[in-house]
């Protein structure tokens, strides 16, 4: 079996040099930057308020000395003295990998909407946990809000390539 395999991709290969096509030789497959793991680091930056929310920068710098990736959302929940309010953001969008050399910016869009229209008794919010996606240590940052007990009042994109607030800088 493996000789006809090989004397078929040789005809083939014959065949189009008669023909004038050209098959790239195989080649080595170049090794993909591995998961981003502890070298990354995120702020929230408010954006845009709107009428019944506000929109987040989640901002994701590589903080690490090798390039490394993220793919996905990143997970975001309410907190109110270390302890979890409301459920976790939903995602919407779809996911794709994004590569961050040392000191690059990805960032996600986190829309929070204002709980007093999605439940009759929100409940305080004192800060936000975050994590990038494929991480497992969740980052907490200062973040006032509300959170409707049993429901989530976030929707979280995926990590996209580049800085979403203008000029955002880790140095």
């Amino acid at each position: 079996m493996r000789g006809f395999i090989r004397w078929a991709l040789t005809a083939t290969g014959v065949a189009a040099l008669g023909f004038g096509i050209a098959i790239p030789a195989a080649t080595a497959s170049a090794t993909a930057p591995p998961a981003c793991t502890t070298t990354v680091n995120w702020i929230g930056l408010p954006g845009n308020g709107h009428a019944g929310g506000v929109q987040v920068q989640l901002e994701f710098s590589n903080t690490g000395r090798v390039s490394c990736t993220l793919h996905g959302h990143p997970g975001v929940t309410q907190m109110y003295h270390g302890k979890q309010v409301g459920l976790p953001a939903r995602w919407g969008g779809t996911a794709a990998t994004v590569t961050l050399k040392p000191g690059a910016t990805a960032h996600a869009v986190l829309n929070v909407t204002d709980a007093g229209i999605l439940c009759s008794r929100p409940r305080p919010s004192d800060s936000l946990s975050v994590i990038a996606p494929g991480l497992k240590t969740a980052w907490p940052d200062p973040f006032q809000s509300s959170a409707c007990p049993g429901e989530s009042v976030m929707l979280v994109g995926p990590v996209r390539a580049g800085v979403g607030v203008p000029f955002y800088t880790i140095s």
